[in-house]
């Protein structure tokens, strides 16, 4: 069950298809004026974003975060690039996997903690093959089966 005080303000369903999820890492996210209260509506999508490296720091690039329908003039760009707030040590834990291990940075999920700050999930995660997709699809279809047969039998 999900914590109650951890409200989900956008989901990548997408990723546990596409991606082995090997660790998970708690990022804050550096946002701008009209960026949060859009957030809190619920709207954003992070099906296409992903991490990685700009000047030494952490940036999350391709998330969407729509524009906040009672802004004005100084509205935000949807699609710009937010900075990841984390430890120096972790960055550096977090790069030299991506550069040796031909792993990648993508975002689960962005919410908002019991203090109101907005955090992002993070995976370190490896691609999945066609042939590995079908097979998570194959398994995950199986085990529903399972679950019938056990259901029925009582």
């Amino acid at each position: 069950m999900a914590d109650p005080v951890r409200r989900v303000a956008a989901d990548n369903r997408r990723a546990r298809h596409d991606y082995f999820i090997d660790d998970h890492f708690e990022a804050g996210l550096m946002l701008q004026g009209t960026e949060v209260k859009s957030l809190r509506t619920g709207k954003a999508n992070l099906s296409d974003a992903y991490a990685g490296e700009q000047r030494g720091e952490l940036f999350l690039f391709n998330a969407y975060i729509p524009e906040y329908s009672g802004g004005n003039r100084f509205n935000h760009e949807p699609r710009r690039a937010r900075k990841l707030l984390l430890h120096k040590r972790e960055i550096d834990k977090l790069l030299s996997h991506v550069k040796r291990g031909g792993m990648t940075l993508i975002p689960l999920s962005i919410y908002f903690n019991e203090k109101g700050r907005a955090k992002v999930d993070l995976a370190l995660a490896r691609g999945k093959k066609h042939h590995d997709k079908r097979a998570s699809e194959k398994e995950r279809d199986w085990k529903r089966e399972q679950g019938r047969i056990m259901r029925d039998r009582g």
